[in-house]
């Protein structure tokens, strides 16, 4: 294939993560029989990416327990896997994408599934630094090859992944410090309660937890180590420095060629299309309006809105459309600890505890003008699996009866 010459696949899926590999599976599954191409800028086949701040990190699953699908999978479906390649133009008059190499391909119809890139550090003075990221096997690989040198490790970010990879490296032995810039923790997706519950329970491992922390300065010791300079003028140091303050969507290519986009992600439409004729963006990097946000543009970073949106991008190319309306959930394993949230928090003025927080099991459901939008589910189940009907409803049940955990929730809705 010259530079010149592209070559031609009648679907071309940009981004290997969660989205681009269910929408692969999602084309081959409702009887889609044209090529197919995945490409990725890492080197390895598709995997899953909760794990790497749990299970993989704290050593409990191999890579090979990770992986998507076996390579075999990808070979026998006729899915040709494009490792190490970056695409960094989209041409969407003439349908072709170009990659870091100049190497050209030719589509027919294109699902951008890039996801995002693991948010730097902005703070002045920290040229010298090189934080570890926890977003990608190679950036946990990384952080693994160092960690029998290390006895201390810095997180900037108090939120999931923050909070995941603080849990998953102290049960490792490691002394950890996590710096928030907010007031609270996981101050974005969820209420007082559930801030409240995290730090305490992060603390009672042995996790240092500093809230409402303006870093000023990052730089190394004259012995090496990392340290941060805070605004009030203490410095921290450690061995090792983790970044893990959100991603930006990688879109670039997309607003370049003229994609309606906001400053989150570029937009689709309720079949996932972009504004480009015949481009579809899924995942991480898509924003949508979501009913379930009050009909709010958001971009939800999950599996579960990967997943969702990928069949509906699959269906709308095999000419059988359904739009977008999945329920949005998530979930976060910590120490012994299993959140199930399912809905969103966001925008809630209410928020009514059920159960007892001291005891490690009990849900917050999350009200918006009288109405259930979400439910955070911590060790409790049943809450989380009965809740789900409670959100698609819109039920409005008496808040007294909520909070009665002797009250089965599915009886509310």
């Amino acid at each position: 294939m010259s530079n010149t010459d592209p070559q031609y696949f009648d679907v071309i899926i940009v981004g290997s993560g969660h989205a681009g590999a269910q929408a692969a599976i999602a084309l081959r599954h409702h009887g889609f029989q044209g090529s197919i191409a995945l490409v990725g800028e890492e080197s390895h086949p598709p995997y899953e990416r909760p794990p790497l701040s749990k299970e993989y990190l704290a050593g409990k699953k191999s890579f090979e327990r990770i992986l998507l699908r076996p390579v075999s999978f990808w070979l026998d479906r006729e899915i040709q896997l494009l490792s190490n390649t970056r695409i960094d133009q989209v041409d969407s008059v003439a349908k072709v994408i170009v990659s870091s190499r100049g190497e050209r391909f030719h589509y027919g119809q294109l699902i951008w599934a890039a996801g995002g890139r693991a948010r730097a550090l902005s703070s002045p003075g920290g040229q010298d630094v090189e934080p570890l990221f926890v977003r990608t096997r190679n950036d946990v690989d990384h952080l693994l090859a160092q960690l029998s040198a290390v006895s201390s490790a810095l997180i900037i970010g108090g939120g999931y992944i923050g909070l995941e990879t603080a849990a998953a490296l102290n049960k490792l032995g490691k002394q950890v410090t996590v710096l928030e810039a907010a007031n609270r923790l996981l101050a974005r997706v969820g209420g007082e309660t559930l801030s409240d519950f995290y730090a305490k329970a992060h603390r009672s491992h042995g996790v240092d937890i500093r809230l409402g922390c303006t870093i000023e300065r990052a730089g190394r010791t004259d012995d090496g180590r990392v340290f941060t300079q805070l605004a009030s003028g203490e410095v921290i140091a450690a061995d090792i420095l983790i970044v893990g303050i959100g991603i930006d969507a990688s879109v670039e290519p997309l607003r370049q060629a003229g994609a309606a986009a906001t400053a989150a992600g570029v937009r689709v439409d309720e079949h996932c299309r972009t504004s480009l004729a015949d481009v579809f963006a899924i995942g991480d990097c898509a924003v949508h309006r979501n009913r379930f946000a009050q009909d709010r543009e958001i971009r939800l970073e999950s599996v579960q809105n990967a997943n969702d949106m990928a069949v509906v991008a699959a269906k709308a190319i095999i000419g059988t459309p359904e739009p977008y309306r999945a329920l949005p959930w998530f979930w976060s394993n910590q120490f012994d600890i299993r959140l199930q949230t399912v809905g969103i928090s966001s925008g809630f003025d209410q928020e009514i505890v059920r159960g007892d927080p001291e005891s490690g099991r009990f849900s917050i459901i999350y009200l918006h003008d009288g109405q259930v939008i979400a439910l955070d589910c911590v060790n409790m189940v049943r809450d989380y699996v009965q809740g789900g009907a409670l959100v698609l409803a819109g039920a409005r049940p008496n808040p007294s009866q909520i909070a009665d955990s002797s009250i089965a929730l599915a009886t509310l809705a």
